[in-house]
């Protein structure tokens, strides 16, 4: 038997699961948890790590250890994305987590945390074709699935807090605003060339932001007693639509108060969605597909094949795939 700890510093959250595995191969989840520690914020171009989100994250990491290190056989897998990714000062974060906390985080590429993001879904999810989409804080991952296999993936240095941070779209979003988002993420995705083997096929969402969508959604099911059990929720194009209209003809404080929104989501959460707006009527996708089963649990579907083939890695080359040049 194994505990296998997984934390998962993403740029503006960071989550763990704790995952207890018997000597069969079966497995339950123990813990999960989340804080919001937005390392990204005022990162700004020079793209350095601000020492008050710094000590969020460590405060968090802090805290997160405590549901795990008194636990028989404990083994931790603690990966770090967009963020810290992208930090110039990289190696002196590392270091102060390392010496703060005693986890030593392993910066993964972009398209190492699309190839877990995959992994995640296809193992929990009937998904055979699609886009799965992650929408972080600072990056967007993106995975063209047929036939449950991986065609194609990126990883895009833009999400939520990055999108609200350089368009100022903290309050009720201007005509002007709008478009600029828009207009970059159409850039963006006119450089994707395989990006249109993706049309009318479903979106998979991942990420705090998207999966708000269906929360808000569940909010207004005349059963509430479930309403953030979305793991494989469906949502039309134009419901998606009618939630995102609202949200941006909102004030800040009013989108405090829309049911299934976290308050702490509030000032990021138009630029959070953009991506996947934009994506919609690019791809003309009729619906959405929402996951809590991403990052964190393709690090664990990847364990677990892992000893089940007796320590033989199943992981993909993935150096044939894309990614922009700001992964490096």
């Amino acid at each position: 038997m194994e505990h296998y700890a997984v934390i998962d510093l993403g740029s503006n959250s960071a989550r763990l699961a704790v995952t207890k595995i018997m000597d069969d191969g079966t497995f339950e989840n123990v813990v999960e948890r989340k804080e919001a520690v937005r390392l990204s914020e005022n990162m700004g171009p020079e793209k350095v790590l601000k020492q008050p989100a710094i000590d969020r994250t460590i405060n968090a990491l802090k805290s997160f250890k405590e549901n795990f290190e008194d636990l028989p056989n404990v083994t931790v897998k603690a990966v770090a994305t967009a963020a810290t990714r992208m930090a110039t000062n990289q190696k002196d974060f590392l270091a102060e987590v390392k010496a703060e906390t005693g986890i030593d985080l392993e910066v993964i590429p972009g398209t190492k945390e699309a190839y877990y993001d995959y992994l995640g879904v296809i193992n929990s999810l009937p998904i055979v074709n699609g886009i799965i989409m992650d929408t972080g804080g600072a990056s967007t991952e993106l995975i063209l699935v047929q036939n449950k296999r991986i065609i194609n993936l990126i990883s895009l240095p833009i999400g939520s807090v990055t999108l609200s941070e350089s368009d100022v779209i903290e309050d009720r979003p201007s005509a002007g605003q709008m478009y600029k988002v828009f207009d970059q993420l159409n850039e963006i995705y006119n450089n994707i060339w395989w990006l249109y083997r993706g049309t009318n096929l479903p979106i998979i969402g991942l990420g705090g932001s998207n999966r708000t969508l269906a929360k808000i959604k569940r909010r207004n099911d005349p059963d509430r007693k479930h309403w953030d059990d979305i793991h494989g929720f469906h949502l039309s194009a134009q419901e998606v639509k009618d939630i995102f209209l609202k949200i941006i003809d909102s004030t800040l404080e009013e989108r405090k108060n829309i049911p299934g929104l976290s308050k702490e989501r509030a000032d990021i959460i138009v630029g959070g969605l953009a991506p996947a707006m934009s994506l919609i009527w690019r791809l003309n996708s009729d619906r959405m597909i929402f996951s809590k089963q991403g990052l964190r649990f393709g690090v664990l579907y990847e364990h677990i094949s892992e000893l089940r083939n007796n320590g033989k890695s199943t992981s993909i080359n993935l150096e044939n795939f894309e990614a922009p040049e700001s992964d490096e």
